[in-house]
């Protein structure tokens, strides 16, 4: 019996080794488990058309949005460990989610490995420049003015946006509604048109705010951005420790042969040294994060242990 079990152990070596070899040989599906226009999508576009000039085949970006991440999350861990379906993920389905749910549909941990990590993505707090306050001590004010009657939008409960507004409400001491969406840019979007009063931003509003339609007032990351040097993090603004940053990267179904996973750490992080590449992920405000995949892995447990922290202590749950 034994004997049996080490050779069909020795088959599937052989085969995942003659796979890892040959691949790709067709289009490589990446997921995205957040809808178009927020910044893991943005980020999925530019690392997919680096990797599909390095591999010589289209990898086809395909949203699957959803209970902040888990449908999309989901759809890939039950999908074959052959190479071929990929995920972009923010931290927030591995770190977050666990966390938040009191039951998973599948084991971020167990079912996904990390492949490569592709940006530090901070928040930036914003508000739209018809607001009366012109810099963060006043909008703390009018927030302690008005308890409970300013709102803030978020791309969904327990996101890292979230996180990063409820860990401000407890460090300054004051009250404001949460008004979750289905993703950054549809919560974005109710900002500009005046139904939100603020959001923390994964960086798709610095054009707004370069174009003087947004006003950022703060960042809630240990470092200033390159983008906005101008703008304070919230640390040097009295709140000492403030860290809401996440990490942004690409996951594959456990199981996935580990020279597949390797020659995908090394493309990506060959594209993430190219100085274009890197223009144009900073452009976002977001700040390339080469990492190995087990370096991307202690971020995510890191995070993990942060994020877990603030969920507990806020009493936060999918269902509120």
């Amino acid at each position: 019996m034994r004997a049996i079990v080490v050779a069909l152990a020795f088959a599937a070596g052989m085969i995942s080794t003659s796979l890892a070899q040959t691949w790709p040989t067709h289009p490589i599906r990446l997921v995205v488990n957040f809808p178009p226009g927020g910044a893991a999508d943005l980020l999925a576009r530019l690392i997919g058309q680096s990797l599909s000039e390095a591999l010589g085949q289209r990898v086809v970006v395909e949203n699957k949005g959803g209970a902040n991440g888990n449908l999309g999350g989901e759809m890939v861990a039950r999908s074959a460990p052959d190479g071929y379906t990929l995920l972009m993920s923010s931290g927030s389905m591995v770190a977050i989610n666990p966390h938040l749910y009191a039951k998973m549909p599948f084991d971020p941990a167990k079912d996904l490995v990390p492949v490569a990590s592709v940006a530090r993505v901070p928040f930036y707090l914003v508000v739209r420049t018809d607001n009366p306050a012109q810099d963060f001590r006043a909008f703390v004010a009018d927030l302690k003015a008005n308890p409970g009657k300013r709102n803030f939008g978020s791309p969904g409960i327990g996101s890292s946006p979230h996180l990063a507004a409820e860990l401000l409400k407890k460090m300054t001491g004051t009250d404001a509604v949460h008004v979750p969406y289905r993703g950054a840019a549809p919560a974005l979007n109710d900002l500009l048109a005046g139904q939100l009063d603020f959001l923390f931003d994964p960086g798709i509003a610095i054009e707004h705010v370069k174009a003087g339609k947004l006003r950022a007032l703060a960042i809630g990351s240990p470092q200033r951005s390159p983008q906005l040097p101008d703008v304070p993090t919230l640390e040097e603004l009295g709140l000492a420790g403030f860290d809401a940053d996440a990490t942004f990267g690409v996951y594959a179904p456990a199981g996935t042969p580990a020279d597949i996973i390797a020659r995908l750490n090394t493309e990506i992080n060959r594209a993430l040294a190219a100085a274009a590449l890197k223009e144009r992920i900073m452009a976002v405000g977001n700040v390339p994060a080469a990492m190995s995949p087990s370096q991307f892995g202690e971020r995510a447990r890191e995070d993990s242990k942060r994020f877990g922290a603030i969920i507990r202590e806020r009493g936060i749950t999918a269902g509120n």
